[in-house]
């Protein structure tokens, strides 16, 4: 089974993915068993087992459903902004969106600590994400007129991660990212 599969889930399918991502990025995933899962999404292991095959199915099928709707915000921040070098700014804002309901950080850092084996189907989603962000990156850049935007780029990327990695402290990095990834841009297109 693909993590990426478009089969419909069943109502029972919704509510074990819904507790899933609750369980998952609140207590981590090689911390949750099918068994707490089930309990919580009020379904048997059976039922469990019959909707995704495994947990480690589920662990894609979540990730992949959180990177959907995180692109999608990113991409409609990106579309609302007037000029190329704002646009390269839309993901520091998404980010900010984005944190008001997601406090404990990363899912996919989170994910990648959790799941270091490049095979498992949920690290590729995860390092996929990121890699998506650092194209995104690097095209924005190239939009803005900047003229070498593979350094800029994964300068950016570098100030994005390093915000998330940060967010559950209480230094709240977000602003000052956003401030460096502002005079980044500035200098990269500029030169």
């Amino acid at each position: 089974m693909d993590a990426t599969e478009t089969r419909p889930l069943t109502p029972a399918g919704r509510r074990i993915a819904a507790a899933a991502e609750e369980l998952f990025y609140e207590r981590g995933i090689t911390g949750v068993g099918v068994d707490l899962i089930a309990e919580h999404s009020g379904v048997t292991k059976r039922t469990l087992y019959n909707q995704f095959g495994s947990k480690d199915h589920l662990v894609a099928v979540y990730l992949a459903e959180r990177d959907r709707r995180w692109r999608s915000l990113v991409q409609a921040t990106v579309d609302a902004r007037a000029t190329p070098r704002d646009a390269v700014l839309a993901p520091f804002e998404a980010l900010a969106t984005w944190s008001e309901t997601h406090t404990r950080g990363c899912a996919f850092i989170n994910a990648l600590a959790e799941l270091p084996d490049p095979p498992h189907p949920a690290h590729r989603i995860a390092t996929a994400q990121k890699l998506w962000l650092l194209d995104l990156f690097e095209t924005l850049a190239t939009a803005a007129n900047c003229p070498a935007p593979t350094p800029p780029a994964r300068q950016l990327l570098l100030l994005h991660e390093g915000t998330l990695a940060t967010q559950p402290l209480p230094l709240n990095t977000l602003t000052e990212a956003t401030n460096l990834a502002r005079t980044l841009i500035a200098s990269a297109t500029t030169q």
